[in-house]
């Protein structure tokens, strides 16, 4: 997939920025500050609905103005062409496909495919269980068809359970079963198909892995859905009744699922130093963008935030040269050019005080 054309209207400090993109290598230079993690935040909102960074999407808006918006025209590599939009106006949120409004952020996600690896990446190691669901999902919506409906129903569930828990007081099992009934069908469909994806990416994580922490040895992916193995959802929703109520939530469920990475020779995460962690969080998402390509035949787009900050010489040219062997469409920003494209085909672009200019 590529982004051709990209249009930024008061997202940050970006009030109003338009873009021709190269199909391979774009270099967004500039200082601190500047607005260059924004054009990538932009990209990454049309295939995520949401933002890689930490806080409300109210943050996404410039400061005085009303609202914000991100247009993008993509082409795959079929030929097919989309305009997609996403954005915030009038007090609501919305999408757009084609110039038509889109019935969901479903409907736009599955259009646009953008995996970005930024400062904050090693929190799909280190980080709360909330993260690695995300990028768990991410990857299985743009595999499995039915996923966001079984998504959907087990999120409506879970909801009218938990109100019901609040209650306070012994609920009539009478108003829990009908939910519970349909927790553990979405759940089980939800379970089946996060399973499947990560057995298929476990074959391109140990590439990955094996490239860039060969000193760790063999990786191992280990997936928990969420509930006891030895029950099944139905069954372990009616075992933490008791419990639930007293808590005022459900306990079990898909909506506790985690999956970890472990190492031969670093079985437990304790055991990797941040910068391990870093490479990791790059094996993962590489991964996932090749899983990705092996099911769409094409790689999604690449976003590399402060791309020399986050890895040495060594690792950038090896990452920089399996994209360019991939033919991915990359994003890249920097305080100046990264060594590891000093000597590769750049297109490059200058971010001062929120205004993108291209350079010739």
């Amino acid at each position: 997939m590529n982004i051709d054309t990209l249009r930024i209207v008061n997202l940050r400090s970006l009030s109003d920025v338009s873009l021709s993109l190269a199909s391979g290598m774009n270099l967004f230079t500039g200082s601190n500050g500047a607005g260059k993690t924004s054009v990538l935040e932009a990209a990454y909102l049309l295939s995520h609905a949401g933002s890689f960074r930490a806080g409300s999407r109210e943050n996404l808006i410039s400061r005085g103005a009303a609202g914000f918006s991100v247009f993008a025209e993509v082409s795959l590599a079929s030929g097919t062409r989309h305009r997609l939009g996403f954005g915030k106006e009038g007090g609501k949120w919305s999408a757009r496909v084609d110039g038509a409004p889109a019935s969901s952020f479903g409907a736009l996600v599955q259009h646009a495919a953008v995996v970005c690896f930024e400062p904050g990446s090693h929190a799909l190691i280190a980080g709360p269980s909330e993260e690695r669901r995300r990028f768990l999902d991410w990857g299985v919506f743009h595999v499995e068809q039915d996923f966001l409906l079984a998504w959907r129903r087990y999120q409506r569930a879970l909801k009218q359970r938990n109100s019901l828990l609040r209650q306070g007081g012994s609920v009539d099992p009478g108003l829990l079963e009908p939910w519970e009934v349909e927790l553990a069908q979405s759940g089980q469909a939800i379970d089946s198909h996060r399973a499947s994806y990560l057995e298929q990416l476990r074959l391109h994580l140990a590439r990955y892995a094996s490239a860039l922490l060969p000193e760790l040895g063999a990786v191992e992916l280990v997936y928990r859905r969420g509930w006891p193995d030895d029950l099944n959802l139905d069954e372990a929703l009616r075992v933490r009744r008791e419990r639930d109520q007293g808590r005022g939530h459900t306990t079990v469920g898909s909506h506790r699922a985690d999956w970890s990475i472990h190492f031969e020779n670093a079985p437990l995460r304790e055991h990797l130093s941040r910068g391990q962690e870093k490479l990791t969080a790059m094996a993962a998402l590489l991964s996932q963008a090749s899983l990705y390509a092996a099911n769409r035949g094409e790689w999604p787009v690449i976003c590399l935030d402060d791309l020399a900050s986050e890895l040495d010489r060594t690792h950038q040219e090896w990452v920089v040269g399996q994209l360019l062997e991939h033919r991915a469409q990359v994003l890249i920003t920097g305080t100046d050019v990264p060594s590891a494209l000093e000597t590769v085909p750049v297109t490059m672009f200058h971010v001062e005080q929120g205004h993108v200019a291209a350079l010739l």
